[in-house]
Order: structure tokens, then sequence, then C-alpha cells
């Protein structure tokens, strides 16, 4: 089973706790978007990025000195958002480490993919950014299926989509129909519906990984035992493309 996340826009330097086990998959593709970004002005990448004047400020500075292959941080630890922040991966044993290395990915707009030690360096570049690279459109059209080539070993290798739609769009049009692709939908029930909250879905996407990571879960059928923060799998509202778990409201009185 292959495990697939977002990243997070903060990111920080953290190449003081593990030790990186190499370089990305796609670090020569990377090394195109860096020169592209080094082409462009303050002002392009203010809108690029669609953020304040102090964010832009840090990230043009980080744009102008980047090196893809000096002082690496883990990729898993680089991140900083609140998914994150419930994965708890500074806290992880030996074997959660070696779990995730093996099953986990996590799916970046500059890097493509990544390994959870892969060595990175702090970036900002979302997915659905609209940048322009050797003739296409956008980073959809720069990435197309390289992403889903090193995500899938085994074409019958089940992948466990905990990723937003913003990056999960850039892997599933590429899987075979041979590789089952299962979502996991974290919501609430709301005038008969499931609604997705955007704060707690990464809140719940955090805690999954760190459950899958503690339990060592091998298979698709064993996911539907996550209970955290209060979920439970509802099994009446899935489907074999996915799996649903809601999280009760208590209304006060």
């Amino acid at each position: 089973m292959k495990i697939i996340i977002s990243p997070a826009k903060k990111m920080n330097i953290c190449d003081d706790i593990l030790e990186i086990s190499g370089l990305p998959d796609l670090i020569q593709e990377a090394g195109q978007l860096c020169s592209r970004l080094k082409e462009m002005s303050y002002e392009e990448l203010k809108v690029l990025w669609k953020c304040n004047d102090k964010i832009a400020s840090l990230n043009e500075e980080r744009v102008r000195n980047m090196d893809l292959y000096g002082r690496l941080s883990p990729a898993l630890l680089a991140y900083e958002g609140i998914q994150y922040q419930y994965m708890a991966p500074h806290v992880f044993t030996d074997s959660q480490w070696e779990y995730a290395q093996k099953n986990l990915r996590i799916l970046s707009g500059f890097y493509g993919i990544l390994k959870p030690r892969d060595g990175i360096i702090p970036y900002r570049l979302e997915m659905q950014a609209r940048l322009s690279v050797e003739n296409g459109k956008d980073l959809y059209d720069y990435w197309k299926g390289k992403i889903a080539e090193r995500l899938i070993e085994d074409e019958e290798e089940t992948v466990l989509n905990l990723a937003s739609k913003e990056y999960s769009k850039a892997v599933e049009p590429y899987i075979g129909k041979n590789t089952p692709f299962v979502t996991c939908t974290f919501g609430e029930i709301e005038d008969g519906r499931v609604k997705v909250k955007g704060t707690q879905a990464k809140m719940a996407r955090g805690e999954m990984v760190r459950w899958l990571t503690e339990n060592q879960i091998g298979g698709i059928k064993e996911v539907s035992r996550f209970d955290g923060l209060g979920y439970s799998f509802r099994p009446e509202l899935s489907d074999e493309a996915e799996l649903v778990f809601v999280k009760e409201t208590v209304r006060s009185k």
C-alpha cells in the first residue's frame, strides 16, 4: 500500500534530528523549476504565490539562494502545517520511520514526489500555481505522469489517498485501471450530507498517518479501524473508491 499526502506551505530547516536517505527521485525536474523561479521578478513571484509582502520577501530570498544539494532536511520533518503537527514525525520510533519510508509519499509542486527521508530545502510552490514551464501551461501539465510513475511500483498495489484534491489530481488521472485508488474522506453530517471542513480534515489526515505508522497497517481493509479524533468509519456511506469517516457533532443544549 502506498499512502499519498499533501505538503504544507510553511517549511523550515530541520537538519539536526535525522539523516536524509538521499535525494528526491525527480531532482532534475525540480532543478528546472528552480531555474524558472530564479528568472522571475519579485512582483511576478508575489503574484504566483498569492501572498503578502512578508511571505513574498522571505520566499524570494529563498529562491535567490536556492541550492538543491546543500543543507538538506528530511522531507517529513521540513513541513510544519496542521497535518504534520498531528502526524508528529519528530517523535516517530524507528519502526514508524521504516514504515513511513516504505509506504508514505508526499506530493509536491516543486519536487513532484518525496519519500519521508528525501533531502529537501524550503520552497513555496503549490501544485495549482499558474507557472508555465517548458511549454506546459501549469504544473499539472509539467509533471504529467511522472509522479504516478514513481509512486506505483506494483500496478496491483493500493494507493490510499490522504491528499487534498489539489494534489491528488496530479496523480489520479495517471493511475492504471489495475491499481486501486482509495480516498479517505473525513467530515461531519450536516443536513443529511457529509460536510468536509478543511482544518479538521487536515488534522484527521495527520492523525491517520500517525495511526498507520504506529499500527503498521498493511492493507486497505485495516484502514477502516481508524477511530482517531472521534471519527468512525461509516460503511453505508463508503464504497470501493472512498472510505468515509464521520465525526459526531456535539450540539449544545
